[in-house]
């Protein structure tokens, strides 16, 4: 190793980056497929795009792309809070949720502190752990639903941060409000609670995790315009929490942090609730599907409540052969070996034309 990357800490040259879901140019290359021909069911896109009032306000946005965005997200930070019915200093704004858990490492972690998370919690919360130095406690999570007592029993002296994922990503399990609540009341004051809740707008009822960050100082909320408003490319997403920690937060963030665009759409998007309507049908009558053929094939699934199923495809190392195998075809799902589960691949629901692509592609894998 020369003697320029050696000034980098081991915690950093040491690190995995995340790998994100295959894109589908690079599947029609290495297959030699053509790029219309490919449906991708792997990273729990929106099967229907923008909602129509977002793509006119990004549109228009662009006519003034020569200008820098609102450095502080005055309109859409506005607009969350009212939503919500709080206040603007309560809302925080990422490139993605994904940057503002790298807001709460750089502001709450150092090397040798602890993070506590489900051991097939959401990849990227150890990611940041190592980024600062930091350490990840992964506690077991029998059925791949959080055993959030044995998580409260795991934390130590060093704990800084403690991670709640409900609905999880890639298992899709979810916390009921009652177990969150109590696991919240659990928890010391001095360490944050981040709840992430990209994929709360596909549940029937929603747990009002909003009161909690009423009633403690240490509680975040995490949401994001990727899923359910079809904004993955756009990169936001938001953070609900007490004044006093989102202050701290807005500290450690670049001044435009959130373009202008991705505001814009991320604005008329939040205010387009028939497009969110239609989106959560075309959900819940997919995952619908997808579990009844996932029965009549016998496969193991968690029941999920994201816009996306874990699915069992065979022994160690199934998943990746199957993952390899449904590319060959035009389908792109997720491997999961990278999350320790080399049986299983994770499949986003589609539309009804995709889900049924889908199917017929996996009988023909696994027989």
């Amino acid at each position: 190793m020369n003697s320029v990357t050696n000034q980098a800490p081991s915690y950093i040259r040491d690190l995995v980056p995340y790998e994100p879901g295959k894109p589908i140019d690079d599947v029609a290359r290495e297959w030699g497929l053509d790029p219309k021909s490919i449906i991708k069911l792997a990273s729990n896109e929106n099967p229907l795009g923008p909602s129509p009032k977002a793509k006119a306000a990004m549109q228009q946005a662009i006519e003034k792309a020569e200008l820098y965005p609102d450095g502080g997200g005055f309109h859409l930070r506005t607009a969350i809070a009212e939503k919500f019915s709080l206040e603007i200093g309560n809302v925080i704004l990422g490139n993605g949720s994904n940057e503002i858990l790298e807001f709460l490492g750089k502001a709450f972690l150092r090397p040798g502190d602890d993070i506590i998370a489900a051991r097939h919690a959401f990849a990227v919360y150890p990611i940041i752990a190592q980024m600062s130095g930091a350490n990840t406690i992964e506690v077991p999570d029998p059925e791949f639903r959080h055993d959030l007592k044995a998580m409260v029993a795991a934390i130590t002296p060093k704990t800084k941060i403690f991670f709640i994922t409900t609905p999880n990503n890639p298992t899709g399990a979810v916390c009921s409000e009652q177990e969150i609540f109590d696991c919240v009341a659990a928890i010391p004051p001095h360490i944050v609670v981040v709840i992430d809740e990209a994929y709360y707008e596909f549940l029937d009822q929603p747990p009002r995790t909003v009161d909690l960050i009423r009633k403690y100082p240490n509680v975040i909320l995490m949401r994001t315009f990727s899923k359910i408003q079809g904004l993955a490319a756009l990169r936001i997403g938001y953070g609900l929490g007490p004044k006093e920690l989102v202050e701290v937060l807005q500290k450690t963030r670049q001044p435009f942090n959130a373009n202008a665009i991705a505001q814009a759409g991320a604005l008329a998007g939040l205010g387009d609730e028939e497009h969110q309507r239609k989106t959560k049908e075309i959900t819940d009558s997919g995952r619908k599907f997808l579990e009844g053929e996932f029965a009549q094939m016998k496969l193991e699934y968690v029941p999920s409540g994201g816009n996306f199923i874990m699915v069992k495809v065979g022994g160690c190392g199934a998943g990746k052969k199957v993952f390899l195998e449904l590319q060959k075809s035009g389908v792109i799902v997720r491997d999961l070996t990278s999350y320790q589960l080399p049986e299983y691949i994770r499949v986003t629901v589609g539309t009804p034309e995709q889900n049924a692509r889908f199917i017929d592609e996996l009988k023909k894998v696994i027989v």
